[in-house]
């Protein structure tokens, strides 16, 4: 079973409360206002803060569009 997209439509950042874009090669959700990866285990996305990684600038970039 892979990561069901429609998720997104209903899934926000636990932090800002915005809207989450699927990084699907990283596995990852991507909030770009809060400039987070959230990872995807075994198909479901781990809202934690504390297992969210930083992301800079330039890996924030591509999803600003």
């Amino acid at each position: 079973m892979a990561f069901n997209i429609a998720l997104l439509d209903i899934i926000a950042c636990p932090l800002c409360k915005g809207r989450l874009k699927l990084d699907k090669p990283n596995q990852q959700l991507i909030c770009t206002f809060d400039r987070l990866a959230y990872p995807i285990k075994q198909d479901i996305p781990v809202l934690l803060s504390s297992e969210s990684r930083e992301l800079s600038a330039a890996e924030v970039e591509p999803w600003l569009l």
